[in-house]
């Protein structure tokens, strides 16, 4: 009799890190990922932070062949009206058998302990695969393992908008500035991912107009295609 999987959820922000977190734990072999949990803002309905579109989102799903948890959060939630939706959303898959939770985070410890610490007042655990690996080691795996994503989202304050809209590939890891995290762990960039070794299809898209938010946030519509 073959050992039953541990049922978890995975937090799922459409991304790169995401993307590499998934393909970790499908390798382990331990775990039965019940569904991908995903933040999305209702006023704009798309992905929070990275600013894509809900249905880029759900065919990222299909191709990926999991079943999708979307949540709802208004623009000016606070942390205690997130983490309350949070929450119920996830006693709700523990009564289904979910223990854990996984996340894309590398090496903020606070964002880590922030997580650690709601997850232990429901009773279940968070799972880190990506935890303390070199950022520029993450990225260069992530392109080498044939993954593609491109950039959505840039924190002006941080990297040059110019970075908007580019494939995420070693060119554009040439041109970072060292000041950067290679892979945004810090928010300097938010991405999504399209193709992949395990995504079933590429997700197409076609780019669409360039925005800037609160003076600071640098989006591009990517237009379902």
């Amino acid at each position: 009799m073959k050992d039953k999987k541990e049922k978890i959820l995975l937090s799922w922000s459409g991304g790169k890190d995401s993307a590499l977190a998934l393909y970790e734990i499908k390798k382990n072999k331990i775990y039965e990922i019940s569904a991908l949990l995903t933040v999305l803002t209702s006023e704009y309905d798309r992905i929070s932070m990275h600013g894509v579109r809900k249905e880029l989102l759900e065919r990222q799903a299909h191709a990926l062949r999991l079943p999708l948890k979307k949540v709802l959060i208004k623009k000016n939630a606070t942390s205690g009206d997130y983490e309350e939706k949070i929450k119920k959303i996830l006693n709700e898959y523990v009564k289904n058998g979910i223990s854990a939770v996984a996340f894309g985070d590398v090496n903020l410890l606070d964002v880590r302990e922030y997580r650690e610490k709601n997850l232990d007042k429901i009773g279940i655990k968070g799972i880190f695969p990506l935890w303390k690996n070199d950022s520029l080691d993450l990225a260069n795996r992530f392109i080498e393992l044939g993954f593609k994503s491109i950039i959505t989202c840039v924190d002006s304050k941080t990297l040059d908008p110019k970075f908007i809209g580019r494939d995420f590939d070693n060119k554009l890891l040439s041109e970072l500035p060292s000041s950067v995290d290679p892979i945004g762990e810090n928010g300097e960039f938010h991405s999504f991912v399209y193709e992949g070794p395990i995504f079933k299809e590429k997700i197409s898209f076609k780019i669409g107009k360039i925005v800037l938010r609160n003076e600071r946030f640098c989006y591009v519509d990517l237009l379902p295609w």
